[in-house]
């Protein structure tokens, strides 16, 4: 199935991005984990966002990167986009409203 967005799967050491960007962000943070600037890589993270006493799930936003910056000395959240979508901004919002985590976009060249 082709992308909309004309984005092309790439794989890297065995893990299949959903775009060149996103697997370039992935070598790059990968290079800053070895360097000890970030420590605790994870691809992929999910946040189920959910309503009610009942804890329905509204849906499940899944950050590309997540990792905790050393000179910082915080938590960061990033997604590759080349294109944002309304969807995805609203996911973003929920996020941030639910869990207090600001995701930042990282802009695919």
């Amino acid at each position: 199935m082709k992308n909309k967005y004309r984005a092309q799967k790439t794989e890297v050491d065995g893990i299949t991005f959903d775009s060149k960007a996103e697997a370039r962000r992935f070598m790059e943070l990968r290079l800053l984990e070895r360097a000890g600037e970030i420590s605790d890589l994870k691809l992929q993270e999910p946040f189920a966002c959910t309503v009610g006493d009942k804890a329905v799930v509204v849906c499940t936003y899944r950050a590309d990167f997540s990792y905790w910056d050393n000179r910082q000395k915080r938590q960061r959240v990033e997604d590759v986009k080349g294109m944002d979508t309304p969807v995805s901004a609203l996911k973003r919002r929920l996020v941030r409203a639910l869990f207090g985590v600001e995701v930042e976009i990282v802009r695919a060249s």
